[in-house]
């Protein structure tokens, strides 16, 4: 038997084939579109996206042995959702997390309903990338398809419904609707109530790896699977990706480095404190039951290297197509190997947690006529890598010790930037031979759910490691005293942006 793992993305989908051993057979990526609209809207084709996600297994199952994939498990984006209607066609494209034409209902609407009432249900402070706020815009904006909707569908459950299921929503997934009541695990009927929207119009909320049903014989057969192939839920990537990783005891967490940084551990029991509520930290449900996450992220993240790619290396870009090496691999090369004589806050897009500030600016702070360009990438990537230090200071400020950080994603290839993350953090740095940690671990999903075996003996299993780095004493001790300059950055720049 061997089983898939979906992880839909916000710029691509990918599928990936795992035996049962948890050995990669086959990876496929889709990449698609994002749409930007007249009115600042950020959407996707969700047709296209479900296209491309069919395509990519049916590339997969030719790939691998005829009829094998028995099990699924997806992987979702969060927030972003489909109007579907009684055709069961597609309403509308779907509002994806940056956009945030919402920002007024965000702004205004927890003031009626009861801040405090809306974090102690959902575990999250309100923002414009959740569901909620931009079902609220699209009620006022777009009426026509608010009546004539018979379901709201996020990617995960979207999928689900396009491969003959009754869709069923990972309540990991669920949780970043901002409709979901995290401690009783269904749908709120006090937030469903304040925006006349029944529960029958959502998926069907259940535990990551539960039984979300089986895909229509037909279908399977047309997509080369298992004629009895099922899916099981799964949910939020950045829990997917954390379990991919192996999370899934107290003191790990996965750092994913990528276009957004995101840090996301594995809690024994939801933390609901007064510290994780004013910095936007979140607490919803882990994709093993019973357990709970939060997510700590930088939006600017590894976008930071892709702007200092596309502006400032243009060598690089040309030696990396006359060569076939990638360009950020020969950008790192050039990287100072000691600390930065320089200082960044990198708010270089929207900032995410702990400000979820729109407004401040990035700053690079302490250049002269003798700063070298070494100097200046590694700055860069220390700015970045500070900003998660301060979200792991307040997680732990909160009651949850991390030791380890389980490296993912494109950054994880470089030994300097994981090496650099340790000494920043002051953390043991692990990183794994793994491609997509998204996919592993919504297919672990499928195959505990087929094979009886926990969830645990397959991490154990399936989840290898390549390296373990500690930090460096003497870098720790500099970037210890840097870290409290970083911290007063952010007050004397956000003075000049307002």
């Amino acid at each position: 038997m061997n089983f898939m793992g979906i992880d839909i993305g916000t710029s691509g989908c990918k599928a990936a084939v795992f035996d049962e051993n948890g050995q990669q057979l086959v990876l496929v990526n889709r990449e698609y579109d994002v749409i930007f609209t007249a009115d600042d809207g950020v959407e996707l084709d969700s047709d296209e996206v479900i296209a491309n996600c069919f395509e990519s297994i049916k590339k997969c199952t030719s790939l691998v042995e005829k009829n094998s994939i028995i099990g699924l498990g997806i992987s979702s984006q969060g927030e972003a959702f489909t109007a579907v209607g009684e055709d069961n066609k597609s309403l509308c494209n779907a509002m994806v997390s940056s956009d945030k034409r919402s920002l007024p209902f965000a702004n205004t609407w927890p003031e009626k309903f009861g801040k405090e009432k809306l974090y102690q249900l959902t575990g999250h402070t309100a923002h414009p990338t959740f569901t909620l706020f931009k079902l609220l815009w699209l009620k006022k904006n777009k009426e026509e398809v608010w009546k004539k909707a018979k379901k709201f569908l996020c990617f995960e459950d979207l999928l689900q419904f396009r491969l003959g299921l009754d869709p069923a929503i990972g309540w990991p997934l669920a949780g970043r609707t901002m409709m979901f009541d995290v401690r009783k695990h269904c749908w709120s009927d006090e937030i469903l109530d304040s925006l006349e929207l029944k529960p029958e119009k959502l998926a069907r909320p259940m535990p990551s790896g539960s039984l979300a049903g089986k895909i229509d014989p037909t279908i399977a057969k047309d997509l080369g699977l298992a004629q009895n192939a099922f899916v099981v839920t799964g949910g939020h990537d950045q829990v997917c990706s954390a379990l991919g990783a192996g999370v899934v005891k107290p003191g790990i967490a996965m750092y994913a480095t990528g276009t957004v940084d995101c840090i996301t551990p594995c809690f024994e029991k939801p933390i609901f404190t007064d510290q994780l509520q004013t910095n936007n930290l979140c607490t919803y449900d882990y994709a093993l039951e019973g357990k709970y996450a939060t997510v700590a992220y930088s939006l600017t993240g590894g976008n930071i290297l892709k702007w200092f790619r596309d502006e400032f290396a243009s060598e690089e870009i040309e030696k990396a197509k006359q060569t076939g090496v990638d360009a950020y691999e020969l950008i790192l090369e050039k990287t100072w190997k000691k600390p930065s004589t320089l200082l960044v806050l990198p708010y270089f897009t929207t900032t995410g947690t702990p400000y979820f500030d729109a407004e401040t600016k990035g700053a690079i702070f302490g250049l002269r006529i003798s700063t070298e360009r070494g100097d200046f990438i590694r700055a860069l990537l220390e700015g970045v890598a500070f900003e998660m230090r301060l979200n792991l200071d307040i997680i732990e400020d909160s009651g949850y010790k991390i030791d380890e950080l389980r490296i993912v994603g494109g950054g994880a290839r470089s030994r300097m930037w994981s090496q650099l993350k340790a000494d920043v953090t002051g953390k043991t740095v692990t990183t794994l031979k793994l491609t997509e940690a998204g996919c592993m671990g919504a297919a672990m999903l499928a195959c505990a759910s087929a094979s009886g075996i926990s969830i645990y003996n397959l991490a154990e299993k399936w989840v290898k490691v390549e390296s373990v780095l500690e930090p460096d004493k003497d870098f720790q001790i500099h970037y210890n005293k840097k870290f409290k300059s970083y911290k007063k950055l952010y007050q004397s720049v956000r003075e000049l942006s307002i």
